[in-house]
């Protein structure tokens, strides 16, 4: 039995951003810990690949650059039921492929220190005197604590950590080469959101992204729907999308995305979860920002209990729906509440009635200039006031 005092399940950008900080805060501790990925990288994720700027932010705080072929984003085109706005704004974001993504944070980590064991999959967890017990497909492993990030479907959250897990969205997508459509987006540094078909009952969006895949322009094609979630429906959804850009589909893949509510469940006794896990974005379905702040904060946790002895986690989980990744991802439920319920129709024109508004709320999103750690009321007074909106 290998012994180890930290294993996390998952190399994505939260199990990665996890092993990251636990490797700036403590490199003992880093030498104890071994991420276990079942793939082996580089691998391909299923995902838009939205890189906000709180995500690179998160990224230079851990030490790492966004060192992959990305396409940037300085627009967006968004229909509501009613109007069409566009937003324009210096570098809202950058998409990336998530193969491309993963392995550069994963081979990161495993650079520092941390022990990347890939083409493991975990077949068992379960709680062994004061650690876990943890059986793959290759080893059998005991440690201090686990952590999970494997994703919307956790392995580790059925079996450690009993409760209630948030809501389950989902999404599907493809993608088709620019070249072969007529969407100019990709050129113009641009990507589509559609809410039209909140009026029809669909609580979520169509999306378009520009994205690059083997050097080659493509369009990210998808949908994203909280439940009750009908999947004829998102399938039919996503062929209008690819007709209406002039291309046609080429087979799609689905994915499930946990979203974080006030009642969710992110730790128990050994055991803590990060990122898709723990539970994203209910409005957008965002999950990159979220996992690598989720890993900083596990990694937080991780080094504290390795000090105290105190593996409980229970100041994680505080830490989580206190702090500002919890009050962020409450706020977007509420969002999400507003503009997919009944009241849709007007919120929307609200959204939609005011430049100012979109500019603060963009800001707010992406965490420009700390925008999304601020008060609500702080917010408010800078729209009403009309304070410049890049003012801190």
């Amino acid at each position: 039995m290998i012994r180890r005092e930290v294993i996390i399940v998952g190399s994505g950008p939260a199990g990665a951003a996890t092993a990251l900080g636990i490797a700036a805060r403590d490199p003992k501790l880093a030498t104890s810990t071994t991420i276990l990925e079942k793939a082996t990288h580089p691998r391909d994720k299923t995902c838009a690949g939205g890189v906000i700027p709180k995500a690179i932010t998160i990224l230079e705080r851990l030490g790492v650059g966004l060192d992959v072929p990305q396409a940037r984003v300085d627009r967006a085109g968004v229909e509501t039921p009613r109007s069409h706005v566009e937003v324009d704004e210096h570098d809202l974001c950058r998409v990336v492929r998530r193969r491309e993504l993963d392995a550069m944070l994963a081979w990161a980590a495993r650079d520092r220190g941390v022990e990347l064991r890939e083409g493991e999959r975990v077949l068992g967890l379960r709680r062994d005197g004061d650690g876990v017990r943890v059986t793959t497909d290759g080893e059998t492993y005991w440690a201090r604590a686990v952590v999970g990030a494997d994703g919307g479907g956790s392995h580790v959250r059925r079996a450690l950590v009993p409760g209630d897990g948030g809501l389950v969205a989902r999404a599907i997508m493809t993608d088709v080469p620019v070249r072969s459509t007529g969407w100019d987006g990709y050129e113009r540094r641009r990507y589509d959101f559609d809410f039209r078909s909140c009026r029809t009952g669909l609580r979520g969006y169509r999306w378009v992204f520009p994205c690059v895949i083997d050097g080659v322009p493509h369009a990210n094609v998808g949908v994203y729907a909280l439940p009750p979630v009908d999947g004829e429906r998102m399938q039919r959804e996503l062929r209008e999308i690819v007709v209406e850009i002039g291309s046609q589909a080429r087979g799609w893949k689905a994915f499930p995305i946990r979203a974080l509510t006030p009642r969710s469940v992110v730790a128990a006794p050994r055991a803590l979860l990060v990122g898709d896990a723990a539970g994203v974005d209910p409005l957008m379905g965002e999950g990159i920002s979220f996992a690598l702040e989720y890993g900083e904060l596990a990694a937080e946790a991780l080094v504290r209990a390795h000090a105290t002895g105190d593996w409980s986690f229970g100041g994680y989980a505080r830490a989580v729906h206190a702090g500002p990744i919890g009050k962020k991802l409450h706020r977007l439920g509420l969002g999400a509440r507003l503009f997919y319920g009944r009241a849709s129709n007007a919120v929307f024109r609200l959204a939609a009635a005011s430049a100012r508004a979109q500019a603060i709320g963009v800001r707010w999103y992406n965490g420009v200039d700390g925008w999304d750690e601020r008060s609500a009321w702080r917010a408010l007074w800078t729209l009403v006031t009309r304070q410049p909106v890049g003012v801190a």
